[in-house]
């Protein structure tokens, strides 16, 4: 059985870039404020025209690019979104236009935060299982056409980005070792958004409620992400006999920096040893890990050999870990 290796990554942002001191004149806030709850120092921003799929082709053609795989030989695009061009059809029916890769199933799947982890599991499924080839993993986001920006719980955290990998059969001891998912749907309430599906379809009155933005309860899903994503992490690890201690490198959901330190801490995985850019790309939701994994392949804070973690959490509630021999 072959192994599913990712082989390839890119990523892309908006050009825009939001700062703390910009919301400062924007909502009631200050940078102190935003830098010590959540470690974000500036976000991008996509421009009102734009789509989520013009970043998602940007970072899958850098994906592609990069791991020497031919457009036409991808038979499989799995885009984790919350935010798609349009209901119907799936984004990554337009991101399968655009690269002119006809041979391939494309599909939009949606897992909150965790979802490039989510989608990266299909890959790794259908790879090993012989049905598909090369395959090429989108987590993309423009969560800011669905922030309210008077509302400081959320605008100053949610940001816009795409990132992409190819993921391709490959030979042992590289390649994606073991993944665990989780969901717990009873606290689905805890970041949503309340119209705009069957259940609330859209209506004058439900915009003017503000019913199409995102809402979140902040403190309960800071206790549950930290202990969740320590506990997935350990369960990875534990299935290939594995610690803390045998981690390279770490690569989190770049969800707020106090998350990312507190896990780190319930791990025992020293700060050298952990990849963050929330500081200058904010809380991407799908987008965060693959951006972040992009950067830091390319950067060569990850090299060749390295057993590298990633751990997401997300709406649903969602969490997830996977654990990567680079």
């Amino acid at each position: 059985m072959k192994n599913a290796v990712i082989a390839g990554t890119g990523a892309s942002l908006p050009s825009r870039v939001l700062t703390n001191h910009d919301l400062e004149k924007m909502v009631d806030t200050t940078d102190e404020w935003i830098t010590t709850r959540t470690g974000i120092k500036e976000r991008r921003i996509a421009a009102p025209g734009e789509a989520v799929s013009k970043f998602a082709i940007e970072a899958s053609k850098q994906a592609i690019a990069r791991s020497g795989i031919a457009v036409g030989d991808i038979d499989l695009i799995v885009t984790a979104t919350v935010t798609p061009d349009r209901l119907i059809p799936a984004s990554s029916c337009f991101i399968q236009r655009a690269l002119g890769a006809p041979r391939a199933a494309a599909f939009d799947i949606q897992a909150g935060c965790s979802g490039f982890l989510y989608a990266l599991q299909l890959a790794r499924m259908g790879i090993m299982t012989g049905e598909y080839k090369n395959a090429l993993v989108i987590g993309a986001e423009l969560l800011s056409k669905y922030l309210d920006w008077n509302d400081r719980a959320t605008c100053v955290i949610f940001a816009d980005g795409a990132g992409a990998a190819i993921v391709t059969a490959g030979d042992p001891p590289r390649g994606i070792l073991s993944t665990a998912l989780h969901t717990d749907g009873e606290m689905a309430e805890f970041i949503t958004i309340l119209a705009g599906g069957t259940e609330r379809p859209t209506t004058a009155e439900t915009v003017r409620n503000n019913e199409h933005f995102i809402r979140m309860k902040g403190n309960e899903t800071f206790k549950i992400a930290v202990r969740s994503i320590e506990d997935v992490s350990r369960e990875v690890l534990a299935r290939e006999g594995l610690t803390p201690a045998d981690i390279d490198v770490f690569v989190p959901h770049q969800a707020n920096r106090r998350i990312i330190d507190a896990v780190a801490t319930r791990l025992g995985i020293d700060e050298s040893k952990i990849y963050v850019n929330i500081d200058r790309v904010g809380n991407t939701s799908a987008a965060s890990i693959p951006v972040a994994l992009d950067e830091a392949s390319r950067a060569g804070f990850i090299k060749t050999g390295d057993t590298v973690l990633l751990a997401a959490f997300g709406a649903g509630l969602t969490w997830a870990a996977s654990l990567v021999r680079w």
